[in-house]
């Protein structure tokens, strides 16, 4: 049975309340750490898939250029680095350095941390039925967007090209 307009409607306006909030409390964070959000999803997209850097910038949602804006940066850090694609000398394979995944470790056990005293009030089940209901969210919506991502890519790089030629 399908889910009601309604209750639709009330799932993208929890979901965009979420937003928010995460986005806030991302942004009261950064004084932790040199790293801003988006450094910091770069970390986090590289560590769990690596790999080219044009297959990374999909994942993200982002435009190659874009990406390679926040490597060149995390490159210079040393947090990441960079190498020729043995199978294909025009791509560029993507790693964390040992200081890279420092970095990574640092941030995810403060948020860890963070998050677990922001949910002293819940029990494991509470938690546990919270991440199943965004991993079926999540899946979801991929489901959902996976037709539509290289149209979507296509359009935001166009975008970002004529942005940059003015």
């Amino acid at each position: 049975m399908p889910v009601d307009p309604e209750t639709a409607r009330e799932l993208v306006h929890r979901v965009f309340d979420l937003q928010r909030v995460v986005r806030c409390l991302a942004n009261s964070e950064l004084k932790h750490h040199d790293l801003g959000v988006a450094f910091q999803g770069v970390l986090r997209m590289v560590a769990e898939h690596g790999g080219r850097a044009v297959e990374i910038a999909s994942r993200l949602g982002v435009s190659a250029p874009v990406l390679s804006r926040h490597l060149s940066d995390l490159e210079a850090l040393g947090y990441v680095e960079r190498h020729r694609d043995p199978e294909d000398r025009r791509a560029q394979l993507i790693a964390l350095t040992e200081s890279g995944w420092a970095a990574l470790r640092e941030i995810e056990e403060h948020r860890i941390a963070r998050l677990q005293s922001y949910l002293a009030d819940w029990d494991e089940g509470q938690a546990a039925a919270a991440v199943e209901g965004l991993s079926q969210l999540s899946d979801a919506l991929r489901r959902g967007s996976a037709d539509r991502r290289l149209t979507a890519m296509t359009t935001t790089t166009a975008q970002e090209e004529a942005r940059a030629a003015h």
